[in-house]
């Protein structure tokens, strides 16, 4: 990991070049950057006001960062006489690298030319400290100096500008820009933000993933030191997965695997900027929620239940208050009032500052995960205070009658909170939400943070080979061979090649049974008529035989599972990215109509897949729905770790794996049906 705090927190800068670099100047100038500042221009005498020097030669010592805002070929050499110079690091701003056709050897001999110095780009604005007033950044923005507040990474320039022009008062500490990556990645960044103590939590805008083990370490490294990371990942992945045949596969995503990877690390992904921003802002402000309970106050009943349907869709939870909270809150309140959460505390005491302050305090004491009052505040171009400040004092003492109560003061509208009100409540520990749905969605997100239990098991650092040629489809038996070794369990079977053997096996095994046809040619047996159930006599074997001969395989007769509770699918499959994944979910014919299901990226622990059977859709039937058994959680459970382990045992050789149905009975969970897919070895082939 390359130490970028030269770089990132500078002494002195150089900027090179004309107009671009003029402009880095008067940006630092402008913000108060205290340190020294040195063009470098072969031609002008002056940029700024400031003497030019010829080359990076002629400066009086190495800079700690340099702005090079020159062409695409000049930059290679001027980030050469930079390292040798010993310089701290730079910001390439020049296009034309790896982000065009023919920009791959130039990109390659820039990544060269700057041997061990760290550098950002190319094709990148560079970054802007807001902390320290250092710019490398030549364009305007909106920010201002701040003491404490976010560090916001992206990798489009222009969304980075947008971000400092908003109005929500959210501190921004660092923004930095990665542009093509070519030798400094966000995980480098998130990296180096860290180690500024004045970094409350870190926004990601992504349109990739650099190195996604490395990102994990570096996501982990954050939540061990109690800075949350906020994600907003845009794009699909390109890379598709050759000959798929297997429903994990088709299933299982690129945004169902981005999903996973977060998860996994412990960091909210966002849908949108608005989330984005409010998200970072309440938990720059009070940090992960501990659960994910809401308390809500408003004067309004309208609002009270606009706000119950929003957390409930957002997936949080509004406690009915207990006898003692109900009774504090009702000594405050006009006997007309109905005491509930949410809580609609009418208008009886609007004006009267005392009243709503012991209102306030006594929700606040209710100490949820997060407590909330809505209020917006009318436009003073047009209308006159309404008491809206007094109920603000009011909020502002109630909290600081209740230390260590987490609370936010929300605008149903986003811009029915200005920017000053939002900073005021900042000033007091209080989080300033804008706009309603955002931020009970913000509010989720927090509480997905406080309460994740990442495992304990990082991702692996070398990534299987993606196998390339061939690969082999093994038949339903070879698959239930080598699963059983890892300990999945199966029906007891025999093989059959003709219909008298077929209904000898199935006398032996005891019916009801069922038979199929096996080939590495029928993978989905079901499609081919190569499958027949709930066989009970030899009559019915000695038929369904006959109508599978034309399919010229050898039969498979196994003990058919009965009193099934449930049908599950498991399966592994393989990301380009991010490697091998489990998923697990409903199974069945109609796997993919139903799309209930969870992916989970190697390695995973039990706790894990007991979460992501909790997280289903069929959940209660695993419960035991209506009267029915119980499913042996933990003999499912059992089955995906062997499918983990198979994963892991064979990462090289791989590709895919479906066991489909994996039949739940009240004592076991069985694997029905499997498919697997492998590169060719001496031992599969």
């Amino acid at each position: 990991m390359r130490d970028l705090s030269r770089l990132l927190r500078p002494q002195s800068i150089a900027v090179v070049g004309g107009k671009w670099s003029a402009n880095v100047l008067r940006q630092c100038r402008k913000m108060g950057f205290q340190g020294d500042l040195w063009p470098i221009h072969p031609t002008r005498d002056t940029i700024e006001g400031l003497a030019c020097y010829k080359s990076v030669a002629d400066l009086p010592a190495a800079p700690d960062a340099s702005f090079i805002g020159v062409n695409r070929d000049a930059s290679i050499q001027i980030l050469r006489e930079l390292a040798e110079r010993g310089a701290g690091g730079a910001v390439c701003f020049a296009s034309g690298f790896g982000e065009v056709t023919d920009g791959a050897a130039r990109q390659a001999d820039l990544v060269a030319a700057a041997a061990d110095m760290p550098f950002l780009g190319p094709n990148c604005y560079g970054f802007i400290n807001y902390l320290d007033g250092a710019l490398m950044w030549p364009d305007q923005h909106g920010g201002i100096r701040v003491d404490r507040g976010v560090a916001i990474i992206v990798q489009s320039s222009n969304i980075a500008i947008n971000m400092t022009m908003h109005r929500r008062g959210l501190p921004i500490a660092y923004l930095l820009t990665a542009g093509n990556q070519a030798q400094t990645g966000v995980s480098d960044l998130i990296e180096a933000t860290l180690a500024d103590p004045r970094v409350t939590a870190i926004g990601l805008h992504l349109e990739g993933f650099d190195d996604p083990p490395r990102m994990e370490a570096a996501m982990r490294h954050a939540r061990d030191k109690g800075v949350p990371i906020v994600a907003l990942k845009v794009g699909k992945s390109q890379a598709a997965q050759a000959m798929t045949l297997s429903h994990t596969a088709s299933l299982a995503g690129p945004e169902h695997l981005s999903d996973a990877f977060f998860a996994r690390a412990g960091v909210a992904r966002v849908r949108t900027l608005d989330e984005f921003v409010e998200t970072l802002k309440l938990l720059h402000v009070l940090g992960p929620s501990p659960d994910m309970t809401l308390g809500s106050m408003s004067c309004s009943g309208g609002e009270a239940s606009l706000v119950g349907d929003l957390a409930e869709a957002a997936g949080l939870q509004m406690p009915p208050l207990t006898d003692a909270q109900a009774a504090a809150l009702r000594a405050t309140l006009n006997p007309m009032v109905t005491i509930s959460n949410p809580l609609d505390y009418h208008t009886f005491h609007w004006g009267d500052g005392p009243a709503m302050t012991a209102t306030y305090a006594a929700m606040l004491d209710c100490r949820h995960g997060l407590d909330i009052l809505v209020m917006d505040f009318p436009r003073l171009d047009r209308c006159d205070d309404n008491g809206s400040e007094t109920a603000l004092d009011a909020a502002i003492a109630a909290h600081a009658m209740t230390p260590g109560a987490r609370f936010a003061v929300v605008a149903s509208l986003p811009e029915n909170m200005t920017e000053d009100i939002a900073r005021k409540l900042m000033d007091s520990g209080i989080a300033p939400l804008m706009g309603l749905d955002t931020a009970m969605s913000a509010a989720a997100h927090a509480a997905r943070i406080g309460t994740a239990r990442p495992p304990k098991a990082p991702m692996p650092r070398r990534r299987p080979a993606i196998p390339r040629g061939e690969v082999i489809t093994l038949h339903e038996a070879e698959a239930k061979d080598l699963l059983a070794a890892s300990g999945m369990s199966r029906p007891a079977g025999r093989f059959a090649a003709d219909a008298d053997a077929a209904v000898a096996a199935a006398e032996e095994l005891g019916y009801p049974v069922v038979l199929k046809a096996v080939s590495r040619d029928l993978p989905h047996k079901t499609e081919f008529g190569a499958v027949a159930l709930h066989l009970h006599d030899a009559e019915a074997v000695r038929a369904a035989a006959g109508r599978m001969a034309r399919l010229n395989a050898p039969f498979l007769v196994e003990r058919m599972v009965t009193g099934a509770v449930a049908e599950l699918i498991l399966g592994i499959g393989r990301d380009p990215a991010l490697g091998h994944y489990l998923t697990i979910g409903t199974g069945g014919i109609l796997v993919e109509l139903w799309n209930d299901m969870q992916s989970l990226l190697l390695p995973v622990d039990r706790d894990q897949v007991r979460a992501a059977l909790a997280a289903l859709r069929s959940a209660p039937l695993l419960a035991g729905y209506r009267g029915h058994p119980a499913a042996p959680i933990e003999r499912i459970v059992d089955a995906a770790m062997a499918v983990a382990d198979f994963a892991a045992e064979n990462a090289d050789t791989l590709e895919e794996l479906d066991i489909n149905p994996l039949m739940v009975t009240p004592e076991d969970a069985i694997a029905a049906d499997a498919l697997l897919r492998m590169r060719p070895t001496e031992e599969i082939s």
